[in-house]
């Protein structure tokens, strides 16, 4: 892999491990506990500052996959950055869909039954920043 498309793709999947861990696992939980935010509050701004981080999280995807589509990647960096995308297109093509139907439900009034769906996400996170790790450092060691 020459050295430009790898330094381009260390330095956007780190870029984009640190904003999955401020997010999700940081802003998320955090939300919640602050004085005076109901769930129904709690889930707009959920929806709001999840939708922008898929956004960037797609753009940052595309960058790492052109970085390392046209730096000839070998397995080490080429793997890892599959499993990461497929994660991304994961969440973004089935999980996602699912937890917005389920907190349009809760945002209009009702009290659906409990759901598995955001521990799914959550799992496919973990996944993901596990993923996003081995990528980053991988393409640095390149």
């Amino acid at each position: 892999m020459n050295t430009t498309s790898a330094a381009i793709a260390a330095a956007v999947t780190f870029v984009w491990l640190g904003m999955v861990l401020a997010i999700s696992f940081l802003e998320a939980p955090l939300k919640f506990r602050a004085p005076g935010v109901t769930i129904p509050i709690g889930l707009g701004i959920g929806r709001l500052v999840f939708r922008a981080l898929n956004a960037v999280e797609a753009l940052l995807a595309a960058v790492v996959v052109a970085a390392v589509a046209v730096g000839q990647p070998p397995l080490s960096v080429g793997v890892p950055t599959a499993v990461t995308a497929l994660l991304l297109i994961t969440q973004l093509a089935v999980i996602r869909p699912a937890l917005n139907r389920r907190s349009d439900r809760v945002l209009a009034g009702e009290n659906p039954p409990r759901s598995r769906t955001h521990l799914v996400y959550v799992a496919l996170e973990v996944a993901k920043v596990a993923a996003l790790l081995t990528l980053g450092v991988s393409a640095f060691a390149v």
